[in-house]
């Protein structure tokens, strides 16, 4: 009965290995041609690689041809002849003579990336069999260290490792090509009405400041807790999502040509207290008011109709607490393959996991920064990452944030493009408030409260590619929304606007 099953299990397994794509006519070519000629190794060399040969024996020609071309030298059928004379794989092809056939047979030259792409593609295809081969006997054995929950996240991650694999390397360009990249850029801030080249927060001093949210930067939004970090972030996505219009980019594809997709990580609210106050800001209905459901028909109305309009908002929110940048990354590849990727906000950055391997908490920040600006670059995305600043803001005098108040890793300012600090003045304020007894105090308290209430600053402490300096927004505590300030000299003209 033995004997029987395992010859029953072995024959699948053969068939299985016959059956897997190749094409060794495409190897042979390939090599024959890197072997007449080895100027063509450089054009293949961004494609495949080694292990990406279904024959062992074509796999260590490849990889002795590579090395010898690397350091300069000739690969040819006569001076690899040296290296595999001992060769056991190639002895069974005919020996030293398999390598002169090669290069003898090679037709064109001309069809060698076509070649080395349908090797690479094959050798996609037999990792996918194999993988899924791997998944299969996985699920089959039942064992209790190893959860189906996990093996899906297993899966996944090899998945997109697997992807990842397939883009091939830009490497250097030329100087001409980098040029007219930025021309294309500064000419769509010119054409675009406001000139910004990224994308418009919504808050007209910010976009002035900042040039609006560049792709591929890392912005960094710090501030101590109550200061209005989540709300700001909400802000700017509730802003960039209502915003969002589809059309033709000048490139030929299409995408957003004003405002986009958000993807919003929440490790700290659920995904329903952030619409509550996405639907406050936009109602202007107050947070506690709808959470106590405690509203008049007339609000309830504008409640509902806010609702209603947010519908169709490109707005994505993932609250899946503790998410490890890995996880954060290959999830955020997948919404932009799935539905398209403009801005990405993490909320916050202190509650992202690492990978584990860091020994202390430091590292592990440096580790989460680096992977933010990993996915801002790969995804060509602005992301922008929430961070809690240190006690020592407390103990000041002056309760306006700095670039050293940055909690637990220097590598934060080091890698982000932008650094940004929410501070409002009047919360602080609100707190020193004097006694009753003490009458002069409290009119000039009073005085000093009515001057900062409902505004906010936002400290731009860092920035690579513009200034520095402060932005005055408003903030109307009631609905945590964080609007353009009217300054005294524009008061007039925006009152005839209105």
């Amino acid at each position: 009965m033995n004997e029987i099953s395992s010859i029953h299990n072995g024959t699948p397994e053969v068939q299985a290995a016959e059956t897997m794509p190749h094409s060794i006519e495409a190897e042979q070519q390939l090599l024959g041609a890197i072997l007449t000629n080895n100027d063509i190794y450089d054009r293949v060399a961004s494609i495949i690689g080694p292990h990406h040969f279904y024959d062992p024996v074509h796999a260590r020609i490849y990889d002795i041809a590579s090395a010898r071309i690397a350091k300069n030298n000739l690969a040819s059928p006569v001076t690899l002849k040296a290296f595999m004379e001992d060769d056991e794989g190639l002895k069974e092809l005919g020996g030293p003579a398999y390598l002169a056939r090669l290069a003898g047979a090679a037709i064109s030259a001309f069809a060698v990336r076509d070649y080395a792409q349908m090797i690479y593609d094959l050798a996609v295809r037999r990792d996918l069999i194999i993988l899924g081969r791997d998944i299969s006997a996985k699920a089959a054995k039942v064992d209790v260290a190893s959860e189906p929950r996990e093996q899906i996240v297993e899966a996944e991650q090899q998945l997109y490792k697997l992807a990842e694999q397939g883009q091939t390397e830009s490497g250097f360009q030329s100087f001409l090509k980098a040029v007219t990249d930025a021309v294309n850029v500064a000419n769509a801030a010119y054409q675009r009405e406001g000139g910004l080249s990224g994308v418009s927060t919504g808050l007209i001093d910010m976009d002035k400041k900042l040039g609006g949210l560049h792709r591929s930067d890392l912005l960094i939004l710090a501030g101590r807790p109550s200061m209005g970090k989540t709300s700001l972030a909400t802000n700017i996505a509730f802003n960039v999502a209502k915003a969002y219009k589809r059309g033709l980019l000048p490139d030929g594809s299409e995408g957003a040509i004003d405002g986009g997709v958000v993807g919003f990580y929440s490790l700290e609210m659920s995904a329903e207290q952030l619409a509550a106050r996405i639907l406050s800001e936009a109602s202007e209905v107050p947070s506690e008011q709808i959470r106590r459901g405690d509203m008049t028909e007339t609000e309830f109305r504008r409640f509902v109709d806010a609702a209603k309009s947010l519908e169709a908002c490109p707005l994505y929110i993932d609250d899946t607490p503790a998410l490890p940048i890995s996880q954060l990354a290959a999830r955020a590849r997948r919404l932009k393959r799935t539905h398209g990727l403009d801005v990405l906000i993490v909320d916050y950055l202190q509650l992202v996991r690492g990978t584990g391997k860091s020994e202390n908490r430091v590292n592990e920040i440096s580790e989460i920064t680096m992977g933010l600006k990993a996915i801002a670059k790969e995804l060509d995305i602005p992301v922008i990452a929430l961070s809690q600043l240190s006690r020592q803001v407390e103990s000041r005098e002056d309760k306006r944030p700095q670039l050293s108040d940055l909690r637990e890793s220097g590598s934060i300012e080091q890698d982000a493009d932008v650094v940004m600090f929410v501070f409002r003045e009047e919360y602080y304020k609100e707190r020193e408030k004097p006694g009753d007894h003490d009458l002069e105090a409290m009119a000039k308290w009073q005085e000093e409260m009515e001057r900062l209430h409902g505004r906010a600053e936002v400290v731009i402490g860092k920035q690579r590619h513009g200034p520095i300096g402060t932005v005055e927004l408003s903030f109307e505590g009631r609905f945590t929304r964080f609007g353009n300030l009217v300054q005294p000299w524009q008061q007039s003209a925006g009152e005839q606007e209105f």
